[in-house]
């Protein structure tokens, strides 16, 4: 979604890495480790293939019927990114309403959740292009 090219290896590689986190964040009902939460952060500054490949994943999460999957990614890039506290000042929510709407059982408005998609695309300095195929 976030790309309209062929991906290069290199993304084609962050995109699987990417949906690895997504199937992580969707199988674990386990708290996540700070660590894992750091390296996903890590990673996300340093490889913005990365970043992008989650954004994409989190889009493609939520239109295709599993938003809690794609709240839980949403975070992470959010802290990876923008932070709550800026991401706060900037929709002109609290930080507190923020994290629990991007919690498992948080329920964003449509309004709030793009919103938040729209600080993350230009937080990473991207344009997301949608396209639909036959299934």
């Amino acid at each position: 979604a976030v790309s309209d090219k062929l991906p290069s290896a290199q993304t084609r590689a962050a995109m699987t890495e990417a949906r690895a986190v997504a199937r992580n964040r969707r199988s674990n009902t386990m708290p996540l480790s700070r660590e894992f939460k750091e390296t996903v952060a890590a990673r996300v500054q340093k490889d913005p293939a990365f970043a992008q490949a989650l954004l994409d994943e989190a889009i493609t999460l939520f239109v295709n019927g599993e938003p809690e999957s794609a709240k839980l990614i949403l975070r992470d890039l959010v802290n990876a990114t923008v932070g709550f506290e800026a991401l706060a000042e900037e929709i002109h929510k609290p930080a507190k309403s923020l994290h629990r709407m991007l919690s498992r059982s948080g329920n964003p408005t449509m309004s709030n959740i793009s919103a938040v998609f729209a600080a993350i695309k230009r937080a990473l300095k991207v344009e997301v292009h949608t396209q639909i195929v036959t299934a």
